[in-house]
């Protein structure tokens, strides 16, 4: 048997690499139009800021090493141009050479990935108009830092490439302008969490422009000009697009392969096309959500690893499934952490999913143990029964091991109680005795079962006559900021104070993180008082009402403040 893959990196070359493991003797063609079969795609923007020093790193494995270890057939610079499935042959060309030839197969996996997005507007062509995807899209973009030595670049798209990208940039001492269409950043958060995010690229003195929509470049003499709507153009020295990919599909397309109205590659649980002899595994493949259950892409390095392996295994017999994608993501950005699991707020009110969320402002371990960091989480929960849905943190340390306990327990589809009972690790430069995330747990918990009303700060902010802001942190914490209207009872003098709380009106009660004030909620919800505990405390407002809009006056050329 002849299996041909078309397209290496993670999901062609798990899928060719299990094969083998799988059946020693099925022939096994990996075809690979770039240079580089398999490379650490996600290491790309690294190499660029010189946190990978040595371009062979990037490599994982070589056509040499596939033959050596695999008996794999590698063929680099060999792109498919078409596909006969009558005649189960793919028509591909030598392009050092020019040539073409017809290659048979008995089953074939279709691994293409996906393309940067780029949209049809004037000057996409420029010399000076980088994307990132590929290993030669890095030499290409540290080639041009190293020959030209540009002062600043414009970075296109806010997403992870474009955070990365930015970091990277700013490590080689490039002024960076990063320009978002959206009203924030990494569109996998809700904008209340991009906000603490904002704050740090900000903080690097990146001049970041939300609500940017480009609208063509061109360039100047020695540099490219961008061109956005309503506002002035932006000179720099180079650019670089990053505003998310589009599937690789058009060699399914044209062999006739069902597609879904975006152009992803249609498959079942097997990772079957809808020719059973073809499978299509990695960034242009359709998934189901973990989480919804509904049809969904998510290109990511970790599903189309697992993809592939799935593919090889049933076309060795082994009816493995996939069971869906739930887009569990992690960025670092300089000494911050971002990570996200499952739906944010939208994509689950989208869904069509009864739907709210827990705000928890928790330290990275103990508190008493030296260099605790905070770390904002927002857990996404299905009422009424407490489903856990989706998770976002921002952080500094330990962010990793508590957006894998929730992605894992997503997976498990555990509820809130779950979380209050994880048995999870604990020693003072680790943890907590109760970790956050069985803090999360322990709030959804009390939302669900009413022992607490939970406002939002719009909500409290917004209260009028009927409302009164009731700020219950320590005169220490209060005299660091507060708010003009409050009314400021600590909450160890609350009990004592209660002749000053006004009976008539409802309690908007907040601390710090939003724990205290829940304690604060009880003293007065068993005296008669009407209170609600706002979500997230005042360290959370400070976050979201220090993040600055753009200001397009005060900005000139490569980012320069004037």
């Amino acid at each position: 048997m002849r299996v041909v893959i078309i397209g290496g990196v993670a999901g062609g070359a798990t899928a060719a690499a299990r094969l083998r493991r799988l059946d020693e003797f099925t022939e096994v063609v990996i075809l690979e139009r770039s240079g580089y079969v398999s490379y650490a795609n996600c290491g790309l923007p690294y190499y660029i800021g010189g946190v990978i020093a040595d371009r062979a790193k990037l490599t994982l494995q070589t056509p040499e090493s596939f033959r050596n270890r695999f008996d794999i057939d590698v063929r680099v610079r060999h792109e498919a141009l078409s596909i006969d499935r009558a005649a189960k042959t793919v028509l591909v060309e030598k392009l050092d050479e020019g040539t073409t030839y017809e290659l048979p197969y008995d089953k074939l996996i279709l691994s293409p990935g996906a393309r940067p997005a780029v949209p049809a507007i004037p000057g996409v062509e420029s010399s000076r108009l980088f994307a990132l995807r590929t290993v030669e899209d890095t030499f290409a973009i540290s080639d041009f830092i190293e020959r030209e030595k540009p002062k600043c670049a414009v970075i296109v798209g806010g997403g992870f490439i474009g955070l990365e990208m930015a970091e990277n940039l700013v490590e080689r001492g490039i002024r960076v302008s990063l320009l978002q269409r959206d009203d924030h950043v990494m569109p996998v958060l809700d904008a209340d969490m991009a906000a603490p995010v904002q704050i740090r690229i900000r903080e690097e003195k990146i001049d970041l422009r939300l609500g940017a929509d480009v609208t063509g470049f061109s360039e100047d003499g020695a540099g490219i000009r961008v061109m956005v709507r309503g506002r002035k153009p932006i000179e720099a020295d180079f650019a670089v697009l990053a505003i998310g990919v589009r599937p690789e599909s058009e060699l399914a397309k044209q062999a006739g392969l069902e597609l879904n109205a975006r152009g992803f590659i249609r498959t079942d649980a097997h990772m079957r096309t809808s020719d059973e002899d073809i499978y299509a595994v990695g960034d242009a493949v359709e998934v189901v959500h973990a989480v919804t259950g509904l049809p969904t892409a998510i290109p990511l390095a970790g599903p189309a690893n697992k993809q592939g392996r799935i593919a090889a295994d049933n076309i060795c017999g082994i009816p493995s499934t996939y069971d869906g994608s739930q887009g569990s993501s992690i960025l670092k950005l300089f000494d911050l952490t971002v990570a996200a699991t499952g739906l944010n707020v939208r994509d689950a009110e989208a869904a069509g999913l009864d739907c709210d969320y827990a705000l928890l402002l928790s330290p990275s371990h103990a508190t008493y143990y030296p260099d605790a960091k905070p770390m904002t989480l927002k857990v996404v929960f299905e009422k009424p029964g407490g489903r856990i849905l989706g998770a976002q943190i921002v952080g500094y340390d330990a962010v990793d091991k508590r957006i894998d306990v929730l992605a894992t327990a997503i997976r498990a589809r555990m509820t809130a109680a779950d979380l209050e009972t994880l048995d999870l690790c604990y020693a003072p430069p680790y943890s907590s005795a109760k970790d956050p995330v069985n803090m999360a747990g322990y709030v959804i918990g009390n939302l669900l079962d009413g022992r607490v009303r939970q406002a939002r700060w719009s909500e409290a902010l917004g209260c009028g006559e009927g409302g009164i802001l009731l700020d219950i942190r320590t005169p220490t914490e209060f005299a660091q900021g507060s708010l003009e209207d409050a009314l400021h009872i600590p909450l160890d003098e609350l009990r004592g104070r209660l002749g000053e709380v006004p009976a008539e009106k409802r309690l908007y009660v907040y601390c710090q993180s939003g724990l205290r004030s829940y304690v604060a909620c009880r003293i007065l919800s068993q005296r008669g008082f009407d209170c609600a505990n706002v979500a997230g405390g005042y360290g959370y407002f400070e976050q979201v009402s220090l993040e600055a809009p753009f200001e397009p006056e005060s900005v000139g050329p490569c980012g320069l403040r004037s």
